[in-house]
């Protein structure tokens, strides 16, 4: 949302949704409306005053194991909870760029889990179909995304909880480079892998919440070859090496590498043999000890005392770790470091690796009768990426059988940047003919730009239309089709997400509408037309031939 608009509005309308969607168990402590109200207004008086508030207006949500002033940490074990001091860092930094928290979301306890079930908090549904698992553990979060209910969330991955519930849920989800977002006042799951994520409907309002979020780098950059523009290498593994996929799924993810090519890419061959194999060393190996380290000692007192909000997969899995020989860690950290060798060397000459997210997407009734196995196969993708020390992003790529497809960009640590320029080549864009105060260095081009709009063309519509001045703050002009005895008026076409051009249309003020432009070499695009109600009052301003021209006139 804009940061011009209303807060308070915003926020009203979130919690309006809250009680539409009837999703209760996407949290598990959600904050008084009055009481957001009340920051809400601050916020407002003080980007009045000129105060520097970039996230202005944007609501966000936060997974239950991030710390958040004034709500209780429970990491979706109640009996775990603890009143923290301040803000977890990451959270801090949204609230002091003028974002608001409306509250903390449900997960997989202790941020164990690929599913969003593993909770006491019930789980988390899908936000498309209630039947099929959300995905986890970050799920209470992404499911806040898509309902519309919040502008992003926080989440964390340790093995793919900030990307399965993106790709199940349609929307965007960032695994950021470990270490470039802090992970000070969360709860650990693996403290040497875990990462902060970040989910939102579109790749631009992902990316500007990163933004806010990163610190200087804890560790020296490695040496990246200095590439901007493509065109980019994209490694593919043979389809016999995906292994087993959801109906429709190989097709999907075909045409995802079909996407790639067609915008210019160069598709690579590549050996997934060290990912796949790692990733089965994340909880079949020793690595998993770590999580008894982060709260095993807790676990086993609460079984002691026979704390019954224990979910008993996650129980299970971590009381397991305490178990396993020393020696074996440092038998798998040398697999380990062989199979990193390997990927390293077989991505050498990629920009980056595209996978689907997830093989595919279980219902509901399919994790409760093999938790585990269900859980182990999400993963097999996804696992690998903080054992290999890499970055990550998963991006919506379609439907299939009228569900969210997704597949993810993977590449060394700190090509952040690089993968995310790259993913904007498989999300769906459409053109937008603007005219007036949504032109470059205009008042409302900020709009275009926050949803990830790119200027591609200056050009005129063709000579049919009449421009006149309308009486609005700020002021824009209003572009009516008048077919004979019309002109052509100087236009912008600008290349946006096409959901980027929904949210547009859903904040657009009367008596602005969007209809189809005619351009001056015979092409259309969708464009602002003004209703013709509007223009009794308003000057014709058609003669100056463009919105600029009258401004300087």
């Amino acid at each position: 949302m804009s940061p011009q608009q209303h807060t308070v509005t915003r926020v009203r309308t979130a919690y309006a949704r809250i009680d539409a969607v009837h999703r209760p168990e996407i949290w598990i402590d959600l904050r008084q409306q009055p009481e957001v109200e009340a920051e809400a207004r601050s916020i407002d008086e003080r980007h009045t005053a000129g105060d520097h508030l970039p996230l202005a207006g944007h609501l966000f949500a936060v997974k239950g194991n991030i710390d958040v002033h004034g709500l209780p940490t429970t990491a979706g074990c109640p009996a775990y909870a603890y009143t923290p001091e301040a803000d977890a860092p990451v959270v801090a930094r949204l609230r002091e760029a003028g974002a608001i928290v409306l509250g903390t979301t449900n997960l997989d306890q202790f941020a164990t889990g690929l599913v969003g079930t593993r909770s006491p908090h019930g789980a988390v549904r899908n936000a498309h179909d209630p039947t099929r698992i959300s995905g986890g553990s970050s799920s209470g979060s992404a499911v806040a995304v898509a309902l519309g209910i919040v502008d992003f969330a926080l989440g964390t991955d340790t093995a793919g909880s900030g990307r399965v519930p993106a790709a199940f849920n349609g929307i965007v989800g960032l695994k950021p480079t470990r270490g470039l977002v802090p992970t000070t006042g969360v709860v650990p799951a693996c403290a040497s892998l875990d990462c902060v994520t970040v989910f939102a409907r579109t790749l631009p309002e992902a990316e500007q919440a990163l933004a806010h979020m990163v610190s200087p780098p804890s560790r020296a950059l490695p040496p990246l070859p200095q590439r901007t523009q493509g065109p980019w290498r994209i490694a593919v593994p043979p389809r016999d090496q995906l292994g087993e996929l959801d109906e429709g799924w190989a097709e999907a993810y075909e045409a995802a590498v079909h996407q790639l090519a067609s915008a210019g890419a160069e598709i690579h061959p590549f050996d997934l043999t060290p990912f796949t194999e790692a990733a089965a060393m994340l909880y079949q190996g020793a690595f998993v000890a770590e999580r008894y380290t982060a709260v095993g000692s807790f676990i086993d007192k609460a079984l002691a005392d026979g704390v019954d909000s224990l979910d008993p997969t996650v129980a299970g899995i971590i009381t397991r770790a305490r178990d396993i020989p020393a020696h074996q860690l440092f038998t798998d950290q040398a697999r380990l470091a062989d199979l990193r060798t390997q990927a390293l060397t077989e991505l050498a000459d990629a920009d980056a690796l595209l996978l689907p997210t997830t093989p595919g997407h279980p219902t509901l009734a399919e994790v409760a009768a093999d938790p585990l196995g269900a859980n182990a196969r999400l993963g097999r993708f996804t696992n690998s990426t903080n054992l290999f020390d890499q970055a990550a992003v998963a991006v919506p790529a379609g439907e299939v059988n009228g569900l969210p497809f997704g597949v993810m960009l993977i590449g060394p640590a700190f090509t952040d940047a690089r993968l995310a320029r790259i993913a904007t080549l498989l999300q769906p864009y459409t053109q937008l003919a603007v005219v007036g105060a949504h032109l470059s260095d205009q008042p409302l081009n900020p709009q275009l730009l926050s949803l990830g709009a790119r200027l591609t063309r200056t050009t005129t519509t063709a000579p049919a239309y009449r421009l006149h001045a309308l009486r609005t703050t700020p002021q824009k002009p209003g572009l009516v089709h008048v077919g004979k005895g019309g002109s052509s008026i100087e236009t912008e076409v600008w290349r946006l997400p096409a959901e980027g051009l929904g949210r547009l249309l859903a904040t657009l003020p009367r008596p602005m509408t969007l209809g189809t432009i005619e351009l001056s070499d015979g092409t259309h695009a969708p464009g602002f037309l003004c209703e013709p109600g509007a223009l009794a009052d308003a000057e014709d301003i058609t003669r100056y031939g463009s919105w600029r021209s009258y401004l300087n006139r």
